[in-house]
This record gives C-alpha cells, structure tokens and sequence, in this order.
C-alpha cells in the first residue's frame, strides 16, 4: 500500500502511540482488502464505549483499555486521544431513560454513563442512532465516510450520494484518529455503477410497499448494486429508509440506483455506465406475495404481545404520524409497544406533543437502541408484531420470537386490540 508521508509518519508513530496502531490497523485491513491507497475522511459514524457485560470487564481497566483492544486491535493500552475528524456514535445497547423496561441492570447504565462522558470528551458527538443522516450528519455528494451499520450506508451512499463501505468497529476507530480510511469498493467511481435491472412492474407508494420491494430485492440481488426501472423519483425518504434497510437484511445491498433520486443516476443509462445490465428481474404481483410471506413465515399465533416500531429510528414526521393512529385510544393490556428514536428527536420541541400523545396511550417511547440490538422485549414476550421488514427478518432468528409484518395502521390495530389481523391488500 502507498503511504504519503503524513500517513508514514502516523504509522511511524510521530504523532503517538494510539495513531501508530491506527494507522497499522487501516495498512493491514487495507492490504487484505487489495486496496493501493487509503483516502481522507473527515466523517466517521462508528461505535465506541462499553454497554454490553462481556466489554465490562476491560471498561473497569479504564475506557483507554475499551478502545484499545475494540477499536485499534491493540492488546497494549494506550491512551486515548481527542479523535481526529468528526466522529459520532451510532445505536448502542441501552436506552438511558427506559432502561429498566429492558430488564438492564443499574451497573451496567452506570457503566455506560461514565462511557459516553469519556468518548464525549475526546470529541465523539452521541449521536446513538441508526440514522444520524436525521439528527444532523448529513455528508455531501461525493463525500468520502467510514460508517457502520447496514441500513446508514446504503442510505449514505444511494439517497445522499456520499461515499462509504460497511465498516466495522475497529476500521471506524482508527479513521476516528487518522482521518483516513482504505480507498477500494464504494470509493471508487466504477464499483459505484449499477449491475442488475430491478424492472419494478407493481405500485410502491407507501412504508409496507418499500419495505417489501426491498426485501425482495435483497434477496435477488444480494450483494451487487441494483437499479430500478418502474418506480418514481419522488419516494419520501422513510420509504427510502426502509427500503435499503430491508434491502440490507435479505441481501447484502449496500448501494442501488434510483432514477431521480440517486445522485449520481440521472438516468438509468447513467447508472449502469454504459454497460449493459447482467441480470434482469421482475418484480410483479407474485414477487410481493411472496417477500410478504417470507417475512412473516415464523407468525402462527394472532395473540400479540408486543409491537415494535423504529427500525431504522423514526423520523419526526413519522412520530407524528404514529401520535395522530394513538390519539384518544389506550393500548391492549396484554400488548405493549415501543416507538425507537434518535434521542435528538425524541427530545426535540416539535416531537414533544407527539411523544406525550403516545405515552397516554400506555406506550413507551425509547432511543438508543432497538430489540435487535439490545435483544431486549417486555418480559414474556412471545408474538411481535413490526412495521419494520429489517426487524422481521433478524428477531426470530436472534430471539425466536413469532413476528408478524405488516403496515404502520396493522401495528397499532395490534396494539390496541392486542391480536394481529393485517394482510396483503
């Protein structure tokens, strides 16, 4: 790999011990990858701290200890200095405020207290969502980023048109202190291009519409880089949301092209490069169907227990929409359910009204986290029921919940009458 002497002097260890082993860390990723070269990052969204019992151990050796062994792969310690570039955490465990419906212990919040002060302090903003893009890190076109988490990158890469791979803890950590990241894959303009045609031959035009397409999608497509032919360039961006998060689960989609709404697609001729598709497929009546069934393949009961609602986070506008299906109604006493957003959200002035209409209701209004991260469900839990394709897909597998799919009104039907009666329209 080609250094400049910036770099070669990070790795040198002329700027310290902690950028030494970053720098180590991104030559030998970078090498593995088959990269040349790395390239500069002024953006990172990756995850630091300590909220799990396994990373406890090492936090009670000092928070230098967490980030050494987690985010530089270093089994020597070194202090930690003030990150770099911007950086910012992304979805952690433990919901700060609601951690005891999560069935979280006090040691372990406490833990993840002095965790955030300390990273806070060397410059890392707690951001603590899946969607930073809503709550204030929005890259621009072109942009060159080192995020994690599947459903931001393919957000970050096909809606606003920035530049990253999926990065993993370690690889966030050391651009966080080098501003530098390996130049190979979704950096680079020619892997960037379309690959497959998605001729999309059914209506899209609400949440659970995406949702599946993307879910189908996904799944034939896996990890090449879609463009879709059919669908208009208006889509809202929740939609857009859910759709590369579904997209993301089923397959390993981390850039797709959207006429009109890809930045760099103008055009489906643009997309592609000018080289022909080499796969094409329909999605048509059956397809939907069918993404439809495989999601909620593991529902038999229509006794449900909980409704989960937030992944990816909600946006503003869509915790109103789930504040005005709440109004004046109560939840079933058998069912409860939690809405998952950005803690800037949640706490902002134009959400407040919304989040007091939704907790009147008897709901809980939660940040930070999500049930497929945290695996944390109200005690008893055995039948789920989710407006998120993403969340139907991991939760039986990772909790062997039954969890049924279906649209935002299905999800509050459920929670209000506490059994599920949704179906494909």
């Amino acid at each position: 790999m080609r250094l400049t002497e910036a770099e070669r002097a990070m790795l040198d260890g002329h700027y310290g011990p902690a950028k030494a082993r970053a720098m180590d860390l991104l030559v030998r990723y970078g090498e593995a990858l088959g990269a040349e070269r790395l390239v500069k990052t002024k953006n990172v969204a990756g995850t630091v701290g300590s909220a799990t019992p396994f990373m406890r151990a090492y936090a009670e050796r000092g928070f230098d200890a967490v980030f050494s062994e987690f985010n530089l792969d270093s089994r020597e310690v070194v202090e930690t200095p003030p990150m770099e570039v911007g950086t910012c955490q992304l979805i952690s465990g433990i919901d700060m405020r609601n951690w005891q419906h999560q069935g979280v212990s006090r040691e372990l919040v406490e833990t993840q207290e002095r965790s955030e002060r300390f990273f806070a302090s060397r410059g890392v903003k707690m951001m603590a969502t899946c969607t930073p893009y809503q709550v204030g890190n929005v890259p621009v076109r072109d942009e060159h980023c080192a995020w994690m988490e599947s459903s931001a990158v393919v957000y970050c890469n096909a809606v606003l048109g920035a530049r990253t791979n999926t990065e993993g803890r370690e690889s966030t950590g050391a651009a966080s202190l080098t501003g530098r990241i390996p130049y190979w894959g979704y950096h680079c303009p020619e892997m960037r291009r379309a690959t497959d045609l998605v001729d999309v031959r059914v209506p899209v035009s609400n949440m659970l519409e995406w949702g599946l397409l993307g879910y189908h999608v996904g799944e034939v497509v896996q990890d090449e880089v879609p463009a879709l032919a059919g669908v208009c360039g208006s889509a809202e961006p929740a939609w857009l949301k859910h759709f590369g998060a579904a997209a993301s689960s089923s397959g390993g989609i981390e850039m797709y092209h959207i006429a009109g709404i890809t930045p760099e697609a103008p055009d489906l001729e643009t997309a592609f490069g000018g080289n022909k598709p080499r796969r094409v497929f329909d999605y048509n009546k059956n397809e939907r169907r069918s993404a439809y069934e495989n999601l909620n393949s593991s529902a038999r009961d229509s006794a449900v227990n909980f409704v989960m609602l937030g992944c990816p986070h909600v946006s503003a506008e869509q915790l109103v929409q789930i504040a005005a299906l709440l109004d004046g109604k109560r939840l079933n006493g058998n069912c409860a359910l939690w809405v998952h957003a950005p803690r800037d959200i949640r706490d902002s002035a134009q959400s407040r009204a919304a989040a007091d209409t939704i907790r009147r209701a008897g709901a809980i209004v939660m940040s930070d986290t999500c049930p497929a991260i945290s695996r944390a469900m109200p005690p008893g839990t055995a039948v789920v029921a989710t407006d998120s394709a993403k969340q139907a897909h991991y939760l039986p597998a990772l909790t062997g919940v039954q969890t049924w799919f279906g649209s935002l009104d299905d999800c509050v039907e459920a929670a209000t009458s506490g059994r599920w009666s949704g179906e494909l329209r």
